[in-house]
């Protein structure tokens, strides 16, 4: 793929399961205790939106550049899951529901790493 060309983010596979797992983790928050709204549920909400976010602000950039805003897409992914993780524990979450989440995240990630791998 030729550096110089950029992606329509909106047309990527990628931001569109970011989007959707954004929406997702939106609906999942609601039922959060309302002494988490500054904390564990604000981290969970911005990981969520930083992963498309940050697929969108990159596709306007050269490949290796764009290269850089998936790892960071990435690295909110896996903080995503590990926050989801303590939400389990806290009991804000119920199983079902975590494994629905961390199935569409790990299938964003392998996603997100299959298209990064095809940049460079």
């Amino acid at each position: 793929m030729s550096s110089n060309k950029r992606h329509n983010y909106k047309n990527l596979k990628i931001w569109q399961l970011g989007i959707e797992i954004a929406n997702d983790i939106s609906d999942v928050l609601i039922d959060f205790p309302k002494h988490e709204r500054y904390d564990l549920s604000s981290q969970i909400s911005r990981c969520s939106v930083s992963m498309p976010s940050n697929i969108a602000e990159g596709s306007s950039r050269t490949d290796k550049s764009f290269s850089h805003f998936l790892d960071i897409s990435l690295g909110s992914s896996f903080e995503l899951i590990t926050q989801l993780i303590v939400a389990k524990h806290r009991k804000y979450i119920i199983e079902t529901t975590f494994q629905k989440l961390e199935l569409k995240i790990e299938e964003f990630q392998r996603m997100t790493m299959s298209f990064q791998n095809g940049l460079e």
